[in-house]
C-alpha cells in the first residue's frame, strides 16, 4: 500500500470514529507500519499484518484511549508489545511524556528503531517485568496514566498498573468482549489497590472489528507496598 491510499484509508477509518488526523501523523504512522511488517518477519510482533487491519485494529484503537487523557500528561504503557498503544498515542499527542514497559529484549529494540526513526522524543523504553518496576521509586507513582492493551485478566493487569500511577491519576485497561465478567472478579484487587471504577465506554471499530471496551480507574490513595507481588505472583494467585 503506498503512502496516498494509506492517508485515504486512514482518515476514511478514523472519521468514522470522530478522530481528526492530519499529514504529519500519517507519515508517522505510515513509517510505524512498514517498520512493524519487516521487523515481523524476524521477531513475530504481530498476527496483523494487512495494513487495512493494521490502521483500523492497532493505530485506530490505540488511538481511541486518547479521548480519555488529558493534554501533556505522563503515561506508562505497561505490556506494551510491538509499541500499543503506547506509539500511536504518542504520534496522535506529541506532548504526553510516554515510557513503553516490555518484558522481552527483542520487542524494546523494535521499539527504539521505531522511536528513533519517526523522531520521537520524550518516550523511555525499558525492558523487565511490570511487577519489578513498580517497586523501583523511579518509577512507583510517578505516572498521570497507566495504560495497557490486552496484556491479561483485569484482576491481575490492576496489580501491574495501579501501582504506576499517583494518586489522582488514572488506569485505563482496554478490554475486549469479556470485560464486564472481568470487572465483576476484579472487584477484590480495585478495593485492595486503592483505586476506584470511573469509567466504562463501549465502542464499536470500524469494518466490523469487534468491539472495545474501554474501562478508567481513578487511583484514591497510596497503594499499598507489598503491591505489585513478586514477578510472577499475581498471574499465579489474582487478587
Amino acid at each position: 500500500m503506498n503512502i496516498e491510499e494509506f492517508s485515504n484509508e486512514f482518515v476514511k477509518q478514523a472519521e468514522k470514529v470522530d478522530i481528526k488526523i492530519n499529514e504529519n501523523q500519517i507519515k508517522k504512522f505510515y513509517d510505524y507500519m512498514n517498520l512493524l511488517i519487516e521487523w515481523n518477519d524476524k521477531i513475530n510482533l504481530t498476527a496483523i499484518t494487512e495494513p487495512k487491519e493494521v490502521i483500523v485494529k492497532h493505530f485506530i484503537d490505540s488511538i481511541l484511549a486518547a479521548k480519555y487523557i488529558k493534554d501533556d500528561s505522563s503515561i506508562i504503557d505497561v505490556g506494551t508489545g510491538a509499541g500499543f498503544p503506547g506509539i500511536p498515542l504518542k504520534i496522535f499527542n506529541n506532548n504526553y511524556k510516554i515510557t513503553l514497559l516490555d518484558s522481552l529484549n527483542k520487542r524494546t529494540i523494535f521499539l527504539q528503531e521505531v522511536v528513533n526513526k519517526l523522531g520521537l522524543e520524550n518516550v523511555e523504553i525499558i525492558h523487565g517485568r511490570a511487577e519489578d518496576y513498580a517497586q523501583d521509586k523511579k518509577y512507583r507513582e510517578m505516572y498521570d496514566y497507566a495504560i495497557s492493551r490486552a496484556v491479561a485478566p483485569l484482576n491481575i493487569l490492576l496489580e501491574y498498573l495501579v501501582p504506576y500511577t499517583k494518586v489522582d491519576g488514572c488506569v485505563i485497561a482496554m478490554k475486549g468482549s469479556n470485560a464486564e465478567q472481568e470487572l465483576v472478579e476484579a472487584k477484590n484487587a480495585i478495593n485492595k489497590l486503592g483505586a476506584e471504577a470511573r469509567e466504562k465506554d463501549i465502542i464499536q471499530l470500524p469494518e466490523d472489528s469487534g468491539e472495545r471496551y474501554i474501562l478508567v480507574f481513578g487511583k484514591k490513595e497510596h497503594t499499598n507496598k507489598i503491591y505489585p507481588r513478586k514477578a510472577g505472583t499475581p498471574k499465579k494467585s489474582p487478587l
